[in-house]
């Protein structure tokens, strides 16, 4: 490991379990029956815990979009071509995309990561120019990035989550974009879950019948080529990962150091969760599952890390989507905890103790 690395997972400290009491007796403290606004009292009491802050104050919001191609595109594994990645790069910094609608509606800043396109940018306003690498090695044939490239992602979203703190940004999404991510990301899932290929691997782009097998059978492929150690988690994101998944990992990592929640979106961000949680298991602690994607990999890596998610909308977009629209759902939590009267305050009478 780096020195950075190795900071960072020393210091991430569990949550206290003393905040999660107090904020839930808050929470029991409102004008309802306890527990009867379920998964948004747990928000609640995450947030509280996560941030150390009571009452919690509503957050400046960011989600972090990071963006590299993958060699095995070559392989014909996804529907769009490699130049869509670029492409979407410039749509990204425009504020065209999906995830830009959503971040504007969500209040959300957004920050688009160049951490390996295989193309050059010009200097452009929105683009955080961080390219390890112009994309990864065809993962079929050879290693996909090499131990050095696969540290120096993880250290890129360890430095761009401090970044976050400084700039007082305490509620973080992941986001991603990058042709083919998805079989470098259902390798990930298949390596760490020890589930099979064919069970983890979705649609990806929308692909067909024949290339959903084709996709497959090169996962299947590059993971017996390589045959990563599964006590070595460098190693997978070396031989099958993604630079962007890397630093998705990194950023969770940082996040979790820094105490700042993170909202983990669709299957190419659950793979970095699935390796920041190897690296560091107490990381889980301060991700929240946003939803629950049409990849079935990534259904199957939210039940290995022991995570619900909050929405089930059929997305299978990616960018941060899901994580974006999970942001209303922090921001509720945390109005409920500031917003809403006691009983004491309401002068309501509150539950009677049972005889």
């Amino acid at each position: 490991m780096s020195t950075l690395l190795d900071a960072t997972v020393a210091a991430i400290q569990p949550l206290d379990p003393r905040l999660i009491a107090q904020a839930q007796q808050h929470l029991n403290a409102l004008t309802k029956p306890p527990g009867s606004l379920g998964r948004l009292e747990e928000l609640a009491r995450r947030y509280v815990a996560i941030t150390g802050i009571i009452p919690p104050r509503l957050p400046r919001k960011a989600v972090l979009i990071f963006a590299a191609d993958h060699g095995v595109a070559v392989e014909g594994v996804s529907a769009y071509p490699q130049e869509v990645t670029a492409q979407m790069v410039h749509n990204f910094v425009r504020g065209g995309a999906a995830i830009n609608v959503l971040a504007r509606h969500a209040g959300a800043e957004v920050r688009v990561v160049d951490i390996g396109v295989a193309a050059e940018f010009p200097p452009l306003p929105g683009l955080l120019a961080y390219k390890v690498r112009h994309g990864t090695a065809n993962m079929l044939h050879g290693p996909a990035m090499s131990h050095a490239e696969a540290l120096q992602c993880l250290e890129i979203g360890i430095t761009l989550a401090a970044q976050c703190a400084t700039d007082g940004i305490a509620l973080v999404a992941t986001g991603d974009m990058g042709i083919a991510n998805t079989t470098a990301s259902s390798a990930l899932v298949a390596v760490c879950t020890g589930r099979p290929v064919e069970e983890v691997t979705g649609r990806g782009t929308g692909i067909n019948d024949s290339t959903w097998q084709h996709k497959v059978t090169v996962i299947q492929r590059a993971i017996a080529h390589h045959a990563p150690d599964v006590s070595d988690v460098l190693g997978w994101l070396r031989t099958v990962g993604g630079l962007e998944i890397g630093g998705i990992a990194g950023l969770i990592l940082g996040c979790a150091r820094h105490r700042i929640p993170v909202l983990v979106d669709g299957l190419i961000a659950t793979a970095g969760a699935l390796v920041a949680a190897v690296l560091q298991p107490l990381a889980k602690e301060y991700m929240i599952a946003t939803h629950a994607s049409v990849e079935v990999g990534q259904q199957i890596a939210w039940r290995f890390l022991g995570q619900t998610p909050l929405l089930d909308l059929h997305l299978r977009l990616g960018e941060g989507t899901g994580a974006v629209l999970a942001m209303h759902l922090v921001e509720a939590a945390l109005r409920i905890y500031n917003e809403m009267a006691t009983f004491d305050e309401a002068g309501v009478s509150s539950e009677q103790p049972e005889a």
